[in-house]
């Protein structure tokens, strides 16, 4: 009772004043001859040091030089007006037919961008058609730092209000019509264009979802010479301009004329010529191994001081093999270039869309300056509850599972919390009792601005996950269901957290069939599980089947006789019914002999295998095996960190409320959207579950990890696959 007391409290108090900080609001300031920085905070109104935080370059009782742009942070998180000088300089640039100064853009959304080796600003800013100022106006550390690897951007999209581009996209752009079996990244890399900028083009297209039917219409780049139709697929390496490059020694060292790789780079007339730094889009050679394909080929981007040596290791393939596939090795590896590699090919990585992406530590590459925004939606119950009453709160709690199963998620989220906070990350986090009333849910998402929130977790009662949902998808806005597996409706941007019963079942299946040599295959199943007999029969041809009498018991001498003595014996029970399990599993259990050796599986461990009248002994003895949504836990930092705040052991819904908002957090740090992080980082694992979402094609994303537990010596174990 007393970790659910701390847990009701600590909820109620978060209801009346939300885990949110005020954001800090900046204005700029360009130093003028005489400036001191005494002078410049009086002006603002802010302290020297507020100054001296956003600007490293300068330093206290050191003279400011003239023109050196300075970040000022706004006194008492108001912004700070312009002064008569900057209203000047905005009308002059208005005046110049610039009215970005006049009227900033207001940005319809955003993405990320990782900065990679020797990228600048300008070449950052050409890439997703902006501004410098535009990605500094989001990034404020660009104020007062260099631009440096690892660093993630915040990129915005502004949405196309000008008549006038309307010829330019007209004369420079083409319609393409999407073919079977293509994908985003295929479609994105035949015309030398990013994903980023292909969603920026086609604006109609989903931002929580990667799919493209067969036949429909996208707008893209024309490729110089022709359109994309009967063309091969072109790749492209990026070079960085050095010091004195000319175009003779370009086309000396890529075979092309000035004009194609002006053509191919327009900033280079833009900027007047050939600089130092610019990134240039070089056609890869054509590969002499034939037609580029994802059916039968997978590509990787070659990283930064990756060597021959070390890719051959990662992939498990000689240099002569990756030189037959890539001939352009012959000249050097260098950072950039897209390898082919086999289809069948396996390693320590991950393949989404024919694309191979490294697996990423998430702890290792969360991003600081990121700050997801969290609502919590959970039927708490609190106006049921009265927290002066032990006895009655204890019984409350008891008797209704959508409260025990919200405190338990909850208790284990807040630790979530206090884990992601050791690592830097600043989390806003607002949470609601949606009280099991749909009505109620419908308030609170009147009230709550949708804009900026990263993540809903919650509600947990289908008909308000379906209203949070539809009204969370208007503003992109991924919605986080921890104890549902499906819906009934196409909900395209919720996350089921529990992987289904086919995809257990599937796994089960896949498990036993990678592990089976000669076993002797056996399949008990009631009347309602006849579609999981088909299945397993389809999957091991020429099991045999034994089928219950009316009495839902198994003959023994029928089953006596397809017992094998040569080999094991594995036994797929398949029911919903206790006494069903309790009957075969002893049945079972006394034909075990040095003769004979019986193993059970089933495919859907439900409630009837835990049934007081089943045998936990006769289990182990038949060394049963199943599949599991989650593993149990033993003592680990979780448990002491739970321990520690509550006081008490956490259950298993405290286990998957902590694994899934430390996942959701850690997502969310590293990408700041849920959606590209899923897609990137792939299978994660924490306490004692695991996530692999992954897109259907007429709904959202659904969970694909689960595990394999057997008995064993009267304990539960996990089996690896």
């Amino acid at each position: 009772m007393k970790i659910y007391r701390k847990v009701i409290l600590t909820t109620f108090l978060l209801m009346l004043v939300s885990i949110n900080a005020i954001a800090q609001k900046f204005t700029t300031h360009s130093v003028k001859a005489g400036e001191t920085l005494e002078s410049i905070a009086k002006r603002y109104n802010v302290s020297e040091q507020g100054i001296l935080n956003y600007n490293k370059e300068i330093k206290k009782g050191q003279a400011l030089r003239a023109n050196t742009i300075l970040v000022i942070p706004a006194s008492n998180g108001v912004a700070v007006k312009k002064d008569s000088v900057s209203e000047v300089n905005t009308l002059l640039q208005a005046l110049k037919g610039d009215e970005s100064g006049l009227q900033q853009r207001e940005p319809i959304g955003y993405t990320s961008h990782k900065t990679k080796r020797k990228e600048t600003l300008f070449g950052i800013s050409k890439q997703y058609n902006i501004s410098e100022d535009d990605i500094k106006r989001y990034n404020k550390e660009l104020y007062s730092v260099q631009l440096k690897k690892g660093m993630i951007l915040k990129i915005p999209k502004y949405k196309k209000v000008d008549p006038s581009e309307k010829a330019y996209i007209e004369d420079n752009y083409e319609i393409y019509t999407v073919q079977p079996k293509e994908t985003r990244w295929s479609i994105a890399n035949k015309y030398g264009i990013t994903i980023d900028s292909l969603l920026v083009l086609n604006p109609k297209l989903s931002k929580i979802s990667d799919y493209l039917s067969s036949g429909q219409e996208l707008l893209l780049p024309k490729i110089l010479g022709s359109s994309i139709k009967d063309q091969e697929t072109q790749l492209y390496n990026s070079y960085t301009v050095p010091a004195k490059q000319t175009f003779y020694s370009l086309e000396k060292k890529f075979g092309l004329t000035a004009n194609e790789i002006i053509a191919l780079n327009p900033e280079i007339k833009e900027r007047g010529g050939l600089k130092e730094g610019m990134i240039l889009r070089i056609p890869a050679k054509k590969m002499e191994t034939g037609e580029v394909n994802i059916e039968n080929y997978n590509f990787y981007e070659v990283k930064p001081k990756q060597t021959e040596f070390s890719l051959t290791r990662k992939f498990g393939v000689t240099y002569t093999e990756l030189l037959e596939l890539n001939p352009e090795l012959k000249d050097g590896l260098k950072a950039g270039m897209v390898l082919k590699l086999p289809k069948a090919q396996t390693g320590n990585f991950d393949v989404k869309n024919a694309l191979i992406l490294d697996k990423i530590n998430l702890r290792d590459s969360v991003n600081t300056l990121n700050r997801p925004k969290l609502v919590f939606l959970l039927p708490f119950r609190l106006d049921r509850l009265d927290l002066n009453d032990n006895a009655a709160t204890k019984s409350a709690i008891e008797n209704r599972k959508d409260v025990k199963y919200s405190l338990g998620l909850y208790s284990g989220a807040m630790v979530a919390l206090d884990s992601i906070a050791k690592l830097g990350i600043s989390v806003d986090v607002k949470t609601y009792d949606t009280q099991l009333d749909l009505n109620r849910t419908k308030g609170i998402l009147q009230k709550e601005n949708l804009i900026g929130v990263s993540a809903i977790f919650g509600p947990l009662e289908s008909q308000s996950l379906k209203e949070v949902a539809l009204q969370a998808s208007e503003y992109g806005v991924p919605v986080v269901a921890p104890l549902t597996d499906k819906s009934d409706l196409s909900l395209n941007n919720v996350f089921f957290a529990l992987p289904s019963e086919k995809v257990m079942a599937d796994h089960m299946m896949t498990y036993v069939e990678g592990l089976r040599t000669k076993e002797n295959v056996i399949i008990i199943a009631d009347q309602k599980n006849k579609p999981t007999e088909s299945a397993l029969l389809m999957k091991f041809p020429g099991a045999k089947i034994v089928a219950l009498k009316e009495d839902r018991t198994v003959d023994i001498d029928k089953i006596s006789k397809i017992l094998s003595l040569e080999t094991e014996n594995w036994v797929f029970l398949e029911t919903d019914q206790a006494n069903v399990v309790y009957h075969v599993g002893s049945l079972l259990n006394s034909l075990i002999s040095e003769d004979i050796g019986i193993r059970l599986f089933t495919t859907d461990k439900n409630k009837a295998f835990d049934s007081e009248v089943v045998s936990y002994s006769h289990l182990s003895n038949l060394r049963f095996t199943y599949p599991s949504a989650s593993r149990e836990i033993g003592e680990n930092s979780f448990v002491k960190l739970y321990r520690k705040r509550y006081g008490a052991d956490p259950d298993a819904y405290a286990v998957r409320g902590f694994d899934l908002t430390y996942d959701l957090l850690l997502k969310l740090a590293y990408k700041r959207d849920l959606v590209s992080a899923s897609k990137l980082v792939g299978e994660t694992e924490y306490v004692g579950n695991k996530f692999n979402f992954n897109k259907d094609i007429s709904s959202g994303y659904y969970n694909r990890a689960s595990y394999i537990l057997g008995y064993e010596n009267m304990n539960v174990i996990e089996l690896k696959d």
